[in-house]
Parts: structure tokens; sequence; C-alpha cells
């Protein structure tokens, strides 16, 4: 899914307008103890003014809600504070430029705060209105897990393995949300901090044990998890992208590093097998567990500690492939070793089920119980929507989130049959109004590792969709050419044109991988998001081609 690069509070169609995400009961907090916190005098009979809940958009206010004006893309929330008012707003939190708008309506009915920097501050009163991570019992203990690739998948372990230990989990992610009931659609990998505290103190309401949470750099820099302190923070690897937003690998890292503080988490668990991941235990600034799911840790551009010498507290080993997924052996530096099996395919998926499992026991369970779990209800097998999701398997069709040069060379690693004269066909393109370095990359890398690349669309947003295939083209043409691949490019859009084209010429042996939008159901194109679903699209030509496909239940229909 794509990160939405700024906020805009003047979004008529907001995150938090998505119902379900409140708890049912929140006890009142005065004005007076907002202002407080935030360091505004609130004077006479306004300081007594009850409120129950906060927003950041008009349309999802409730009675007794505050509402946070916060400058938007377009126009300024301000404009919206009638609508808040009529929907039951108590009072507002807006800027100097919000107040300015106020000043030049109609007389405010309710009272106005004021503060030089309102979303630095929303994060603060979420968790003071919805006393969503109150000190003491009660609260689910909580995992967040930060890193370019493997977000999504570690949380669904995490919650997995949790669930096989008879815990009640919630989760907060790039694909659903989830609080002990029916799935809530999720827009954002982490939602606003309003809807986030919101939930937590849902979750508590429900009195789940635990949860999890994807942690983007998004999230850190637009303060969405300003005031949860995680129990266990997870790090999986650092590779090229979001550069469109931090501008450098170094900027990303430093984002990314905010979670590993006393302000943001507890403990941690760190997978080292790159630079990134070795200097960040070496530099947090809280208790840190470390991983190494790769016997020869690569280097990276980072500048950290040294290869040498370096030995991780948990570390993969023996490592032997079972079926498409693979056994291994996680081994302590004191010698206790577990026995996991992860049934997703790919190096990467080991490394997720890994970095789940370690979580877990920083955490504080202990690993007789979670070998048992691991042994009773093989939860690392669990099926996660659009990562590594498996719609055939002749030809073999897998739909995966890959959207960034490390993630598509290691799903395009994690497909190749053993079998000779199998080919690999791979279908992707590059998200328009995004890092654009990595599209040539891409494209570069798919010719290396399949044997037919078609280059399609992904979501072009704003951009034209023609430039984009044409970056990522050049790519893939320059190392054929220049690498002497044998390997045909091609160009078809629209993309299910190209899921079709794919389906067309593959095999009963072959392997066909449609990356980079996964579990994504609509296709933004010029403001208007039309109806795509990658999984949908490849069922119906490998259907229409006499093919068996897998049923799943999480497939729309």
């Amino acid at each position: 899914m794509s990160e939405l690069t700024a906020p805009d509070a003047s979004a008529p169609s907001g995150h938090d307008a998505t119902p379900g995400f409140r708890p049912a009961a929140v006890a009142a907090v005065p004005l007076a103890a907002i202002g407080e916190s935030i360091g505004v005098v609130v004077p006479g009979a306004s300081s007594a003014v009850p409120v129950t809940g906060i927003s950041l958009n008009s349309r999802a206010v409730r009675p007794g809600d505050l509402y946070v004006a916060l400058p938007g893309a377009t126009r300024h929330g301000a404009d919206f504070v009638a609508d808040a008012v009529d929907a039951g707003a108590v009072a507002v939190l807006t800027d100097d430029a919000g107040a300015r708008l106020l000043a030049l309506s109609n007389d405010i009915p309710v009272p106005v705060l004021l503060a030089a920097e309102p979303r630095n501050v929303v994060g603060r009163l979420s968790a003071l209105i919805y006393r969503s991570r109150p000190d003491g019992a009660g609260a689910p203990a909580l995992f967040g897990v930060t890193g370019t690739n493997g977000k999504t998948t570690t949380t669904y372990f995490i919650n997995a393995l949790l669930r096989a230990l008879g815990k009640r989990t919630g989760l907060i992610g790039t694909i659903e949300i989830l609080a002990g009931g029916e799935p809530i659609p999720s827009l954002l990998t982490t939602p606003e901090s309003t809807d986030v505290h919101a939930l937590l103190a849902l979750m508590r309401e429900r009195g789940l044990d635990a949860a999890s949470m994807e942690v983007s750099s998004h999230a850190i820099s637009f303060h969405r998890v300003d005031a949860v302190v995680f129990d266990v923070a997870g790090f999986t690897n650092l590779t090229q992208d979001h550069l469109d937003l931090h501008g450098t690998m170094e900027e990303y890292f430093q984002t990314k590093a905010q979670l590993f503080t006393p302000e943001r988490a507890r403990a941690a668990v760190v997978t080292v097998d790159d630079d990134w991941g070795r200097r960040l235990a070496a530099a947090a600034g809280i208790p840190v567990t470390t991983l190494a799911t790769s016997t020869a840790p690569t280097g990276g551009t980072a500048s950290g500690p040294a290869d040498t010498g370096w030995t991780a507290d948990w570390t993969v080993v023996r490592t032997t492939p079972r079926g498409l997924g693979s056994d291994f052996i996680l081994r302590h530096r004191d010698g206790a070793e577990l026995r996991v099996h992860t049934g997703l395919p790919g190096s990467f998926n080991v490394a997720n089920a890994a970095l789940a499992t370690v979580m877990v026991l920083a955490g504080g369970h202990e690993p007789a119980d979670v070998q048992a779990a691991l042994d009773a209800g093989d939860p690392f097998t669990v099926a996660v929507p659009g990562r590594m999701q498996l719609v055939s398997t002749a030809p073999a069709a897998v739909v995966d989130f890959a959207h960034n040069p490390d993630a598509l060379e290691r799903a395009l690693e994690a497909v190749r049959s053993p079998e000779p004269g199998s080919k690999v066909i791979i279908v992707f393109g590059a998200t328009g109004q995004r890092d654009q370095s990595k599209r040539p990359a891409m494209g570069a890398i798919a010719a290396r590792l399949a044997d037919t690349v078609i280059v399609s669309d992904d979501d072009p947003h704003d951009e034209d969709a023609a430039a984009i295939r044409q970056d990522v083209l050049a790519g893939a043409l320059a190392a054929k050419d220049s690498e002497g691949l044998d390997c045909t490019v091609l160009e078809v859009f629209p993309r299910d044109a190209a899921i079709l084209k794919a389906v067309e010429l593959a095999g009963a042996g072959d392997t066909i991988l449609v990356a980079g939008r996964g579990h994504e159901v609509w296709q933004e194109v010029k403001g208007v998001n039309l109806a795509l679903d990658d999984r949908v699209e490849l069922r119906n030509a490998l259907t229409a081609r006499g093919f068996t496909v897998l049923e799943d239940h999480r497939i729309e229909s």
C-alpha cells in the first residue's frame, strides 16, 4: 500500500472516519487537563468541558470530541470547524493559521485552543483522552515491527504464535486491523495517532492479551505513534525505499532508529544481517536482543560495528526445505535451540519467522512454552494476504507485495523452481510519485532473475503511467543488453492485460510472480480508484486457460 507523504486534514474521507475504532466507554477528561498537557490555560467554565474523544476529521467527529484542525494539502481543517461542531465537537485545537481562518468566520460556540504545532501533540492528547496505555495491569502487551520489508508478515507471525500460546490478540497493520472481532480494512500502514490510541483502548476494553503493529517510517515522521510505548520493538532490515520522503538512506535509518529509544519502547529485537541492523543494535537506548538470520551477514552502506567477532544472541542455523517452506533451528548463544517451521516460501520468511519467535521470547514467554506452541500449532504457516500468496500450483502462481529492489530480488529468488526447464514470468511495475531512482534498479533485477519480464502499471497516482513504465523498462533492457541476459522483456498494459499475458505464456511447470500490489484491491490512476485485485485477475486468467486454482476466502470475488 502506498503511504501518504503528508497529512491532509481537509480530506473528506479521512482514515479515522472508519467505524469500529473506538472503545465503547470513555471516561470524560476535562478540557483543563487537555490544556495543561499542552501548556495552555483554559479559562472559566470552559475548563470543565468534558471531552470523550478526539478526531482529525470533521466527518468522523462524535459528540464529546476534541476536533483537531490541521493544515492540509489543499485546505485547512479550520474550514470544517462548523461541520465538526454540528457533529458534536465540544472544543477545537488548531494552529495560528487556523485561528486566523476562524476569526474571519462566525463566532465559534465552543472553546478553541491554540498550539504552534498541533500535530506534535495529537498523540499525547489521544493517549490522555483514551487512557490507551495506562500504567499497571490491563493493557495488552504491544509488539511493534519496523524495517523496509517483512513488517506485515512478521506481525501476522507474532499474532499466530501468541494465539498458539493461548493469547487473545489484536493487529494494526497494512492489510487489516483486528481488535478481537471482525477485521477493519486498513488504509495506512499505521493509522493516525487518534485511531492508534482509540484502538489500543478498544483492545484493552475487550480484554485482549497482546497486539502487534506495523510501524512505518511515515508513522514515525508524521507522529502517528507518538505516546505509544511498545513492550517489544522489532527490526527486520533496511533497504532502499521511501527516499522520496527521507532523501537519503541515513535519514531513513535515523527515522527508524527513533523507535528504539526509551520514549517509544521498553525492549528490542534487532536483526543484524547487515550493517544497518548492527549499527542500530549498538546505538539503541533500550535492552536489545540480536538476531542473525544469515550465516554470512552481508555488509551495507551504513557505517557501524565491524563484522569481525560479531555474535548475535540468536542465530538461524540448519535451514532445510520442506514443501514450499522451510524447517530451521534457532540457536541461542548459550547453546539452547528451538525447532521452527514456516510454510511460506523464501529465506526472507525464515527471517520473519525467526524475528517473530525471538520477539515473543523477549515479551516474557518461556522457550519451552514457545517450542510447544510451535510444534502443536505450526503458526508460521498462516496465510498472509498478498504476501507470497499462492493462487495455483501448476503453474505456481504467486502474488506478492514486493515493491522495492530488495523485496523484488528476494521474491524472485524464492519462487525459482529447481525443476529443469521451468521458467519464471514476472508482472510488475512501479508506483507513481514515489522514489524514481528505484525503478530502473527493479527493472534490472527482474531481467536478471526472470525468464520473461512483463512491465506494466502499479499505482500511477497522478504521474504519467507510460513514463513510469519507460523508467522500469530502461533498467531491464539495459541489464539485458550489457549483461547478455537471455530473457524476454515486454511492455503490456493495463495491468489485467499483463496478468492475462503472463498466464498465456506459462506452462504447468512454470512460475508466475505478480509483484508490487499484494493485497490491494484498488488501483489509483489520476485521482480515480479503479477496482483491481491481482489475485482475482490471476485466478480468472488461470481458470480461463483450464488451470486449477486454490480457493482462498481472503481473495475478494
